[in-house]
């Protein structure tokens, strides 16, 4: 069976409000390789840890980029963004489980408390043989 859409260390999202790519990296599962790299599970979306920053956030509900645009008089000043992500990701095929948790997809999202919706949209990786 074929996978092409696992997601795994050094896949890639994008966040509504951010200004670059970032990063998705495994810490969950250290066994579960595709392509020779760890497979992401839902739990992976801890802030700088799993989520790199996604360049400049642009989002008014961030106090820093809030506090910014007020200060340059109601021009919008985005800021270094950091995510604020408070659950999972939302998977969006829960078909293969990693470690018990469900394998982490192309297109699986997870919220930023300030407003803003992280998408995967590279897995990292071409294929898996998966038996």
């Amino acid at each position: 069976m074929i996978l092409a859409q696992a997601v795994v260390t050094l896949a890639n999202a994008t966040c509504t409000f951010g200004s670059a790519p970032c990063t998705v990296k495994s810490t969950s599962n250290g066994t579960v390789l595709a392509d020779g790299r760890p497979m992401c599970v839902i739990s992976d979306a801890k802030p700088m840890v799993n989520i790199s920053s996604c360049g400049m956030c642009s989002s008014m509900a961030n106090p820093a980029v809030a506090s910014a645009t007020a200060a340059a008089m109601g021009v919008l000043t985005p800021q270094p963004c950091v995510p604020a992500v408070t659950g999972a990701w939302i998977p969006n095929n829960v078909k293969v489980l990693v470690g018990g948790q469900p394998a982490l997809t192309l297109g699986a999202s997870c919220i930023c408390g300030f407003g803003g919706k992280i998408s995967i949209v590279n897995p990292g990786q071409v294929k898996v043989d998966a038996g």
